[in-house]
């Protein structure tokens, strides 16, 4: 059978609100943009605006507001958890009525983590139906709901998943109903999708990485960044309670708005020129990917000559996906020392750990691509606070 792709363009609605979980969220809207689906991003509430306040510190600007989109059609809804945002989504009207015509119409409906019992299955949209669910909230499903445990579950039109870490596999899931097993082994492969719970990383040359107290992060991001790069990293690290700050390379004003690699609108923190002129001192900078991002990056003379004081100074950091061959490499930032990196590309032979998806040389720690962006962060957290903060945060990923 001819996937709907190949019919027409796959229309694809996820609603974000207040609270919303930002790994939950925007890993399937960038993986549904790279598998070639126009998703249209959804703020949810009443009054609301466009500018969304995820969980963590993460701010977004949404494409829509959610009562704007009451008379489109779609080929699948999807719902985001968090706390308290899948609530928010359960207790708005316009939502539930587009979800309630989508499943009437037999249409593909989702939801991840809370919104599974929270939000579908407050509208009565689970009953007679197997679900999963965060574990935390799988009591909430009333009994009409067939509870499983497990990361991704499909009931005919219906999808839920378990919570952050498996959001690429609900994601994946998506995308292989609305395009096929094919379409999902296309993407999967360049983005280095691992399905197994659990990280780990190969480490070089231990050393203890300098912190003292809160660790302090900067995260310099471009138009272009990879938004998986960026905001699964943001929410690990703040999740372990470090300072993150998110700083734009781009001119403009204060909260300048970045456009990430699938079309996330992310809100900065700060400008990178401001954060770096205040004299603040970080604990760890990291330079994420997005080829695009990371060329403008490359060119920031700010960041760069940062990066250098880091690597001459002993202090830590690192780089994920094209960022290490297109931003660290040029500038010699690989070769103090000889420092081994990984990255998606394959212009670094001689400092290149081929197989390897996270590695810590030294102070410098480079992963291969957004799909391992969640190892990398906790490979980060367990150096900066200690394996059993690292443990903590992966449990409450359920990245075990």
């Amino acid at each position: 059978m001819a996937s709907l792709a190949a019919v027409k363009k796959v229309l694809v609605l996820v609603p974000i609100t207040a609270g919303s979980e930002p790994v939950e969220a925007f890993v399937p809207i960038a993986v549904l943009r790279r598998a070639g689906a126009d998703v249209t991003v959804a703020a949810a509430g009443a009054g609301a605006g466009l500018r969304v306040h995820a969980m963590y510190g993460v701010t977004v600007v949404a494409d829509a507001n959610v009562a704007d989109c009451a008379d489109a059609s779609y080929d699948l809804v999807a719902l985001p958890g968090g706390v308290p945002g899948a609530d928010n989504l359960g207790g708005c009207a316009a939502l539930e009525s587009i979800v309630r015509r989508q499943a009437l119409g037999g249409g593909l409906y989702a939801a991840i983590c809370a919104a599974p019992p929270l939000a579908l299955a407050r509208w009565g949209l689970l009953d007679g139906v197997k679900a999963t669910a965060h574990p935390a909230f799988v009591d909430k499903f009333p009994a009409e709901v067939a509870a499983v445990d497990a990361n991704v579950v499909v009931d005919g039109r219906v999808v839920t998943g378990r919570g952050p870490a498996p959001a690429m596999e609900f994601a994946l899931a998506l995308v292989e109903q609305l395009y096929g097993k094919d379409k999902v082994d296309e993407i999967a492969k360049p983005m280095m999708v691992r399905y197994e719970p659990g990280y780990a990383f190969k480490e070089l040359n231990p050393v203890q990485w300098q912190c003292s107290g809160t660790p302090k992060v900067l995260i310099p991001v471009a138009n272009g960044s990879d938004e998986m790069e960026v905001l699964v990293t943001v929410d690990v690290l703040r999740r372990a309670n470090a300072d993150v700050v998110v700083a734009s390379a781009e001119g403009g004003d204060a909260e300048v708005v970045v456009v990430a690699r699938h079309g996330t609108r992310i809100v900065a923190d700060a400008l990178l020129v401001d954060a770096v002129a205040a004299g603040q001192q970080f604990d760890f900078v990291v330079v994420p990917g997005g080829m695009a991002g990371a060329k403008t990056l490359a060119g920031t003379e700010a960041l760069v000559a940062l990066l250098k004081e880091h690597a001459a100074a002993g202090r830590a950091y690192g780089a994920i996906g094209a960022a290490t061959a297109e931003v660290l490499e040029p500038h010699g930032l690989l070769e103090l020392e000889g420092k081994k990196a990984t990255t998606t590309c394959a212009s670094m032979a001689d400092s290149r750990e081929c197989g390897s998806r996270v590695v810590v040389d030294g102070n410098l720690a480079t992963s291969s691509g957004p799909g391992t962006a969640m190892e990398f962060a906790l490979a980060v957290v367990e150096k900066l606070l200690g394996a059993e903060a690292a443990r903590e945060v992966a449990e409450a990923l359920l990245f075990v």
